[in-house]
């Protein structure tokens, strides 16, 4: 079987019933794409866990491919974070994607159950509590993360979740090469050897995409901005640029050994799949390895 690079996607919880019966439309279209898996976001500002594995059960039930949730940790204790992966391991999960999360919505100010402060520390109790039955992957951040000081700890940040136990990382969305290939030379001099996967957001809107990049400190290079900001009110142009320059960048990362692709889809399947054609990703190898 030829080599194709890992590809997988992510799909967020929906908060209505309508949004649930359009979500499962979009599911059969990217299962079509065979990719390695489908994560499941624990949702926005810390909202519940419910809604992660009633879309996780929507993924298993619809597709054969591999469903994977996000599991937050901050405001949580081990006792729920047990309880948590007891349910996913007997709903048949096999990896998770481990993260600090945010605060719950509301909770500001308020005493929270909160044993765990970093996700590395997430990382540590799943191993410690459950060995290697579920594979964990971890975020990575090329651009640095919003709330880190410096660079130089935001990446040993990073490497504390490694040497917690992950197996693999995916990358905070980014539109600038160059912050990927900086990350992973730093990660070379480091003897980092797990795959670090970029993380990729289709184009499809103006003001999501400056949303998007403001609420995770992604860099907006200025001449997309100004590009993209000429044809917001030309949807149909916006979108094909979007395009064009969202292919670029897949192209350039995979070309520079990039060990795949990882779209944050908003649960609209049309804009990844066009990626993937034009990329020659349609038919990819059902990986399970990291």
């Amino acid at each position: 079987m030829d080599f194709r690079p890992r590809i997988s996607f992510e799909i967020f919880p929906p908060k209505t019933p309508e949004g649930a019966v359009r979500l499962e439309g979009e599911i059969k279209k990217l299962a079509s794409l065979s990719p390695s898996f489908i994560s499941i976001t624990y949702g926005a500002g810390g909202s519940g866990q419910n809604g992660t594995f009633e879309t996780l059960t929507t993924v298993s039930r619809q597709t054969k491919i591999e469903a994977v949730p996000h599991v937050t940790c901050i405001g949580s204790s081990r006792a729920g974070i047990r309880s948590l992966l007891d349910r996913y391991l007997r709903a048949g999960v096999k990896r998770i994607v481990a993260l600090r999360g945010d605060l719950p919505t509301g909770t500001e100010g308020q005493p929270l159950q909160n044993e765990f402060r970093y996700a590395n520390e997430l990382v540590s109790f799943i191993r410690e509590e459950y060995g290697s039955e579920l594979g964990i992957e971890v975020a990575a951040y090329p651009e640095m993360h919003l709330e880190a000081p410096t660079p130089r700890i935001d990446f040993e940040n990073f490497l504390r979740k490694l040497e917690a136990g992950a197996d693999g990382a995916v990358t905070q969305l980014f539109y600038n090469a160059e912050s990927y290939f900086d990350f992973m030379e730093r990660c070379s001099k480091a003897n980092v050897r797990v795959p670090i996967v970029p993380g990729i957001m289709p184009i499809t809107s103006f003001a999501s995409l400056q949303r998007f990049c403001q609420s995770c400190g992604a860099d907006l290079p200025r001449w997309m901005r100004l590009r993209l900001e000429e044809l917001q009110d030309d949807k149909p142009s916006l979108r094909q640029l979007g395009h064009i320059i969202v292919a670029r960048l897949c192209r350039t990362l995979l070309e520079n050994g990039a060990p795949g692709l990882h779209f944050f889809t908003i649960n609209q399947a049309e804009p990844t799949i066009r990626l993937c054609e034009t990329l020659g990703l349609q038919k990819v190898c059902v990986d399970s390895s990291f």
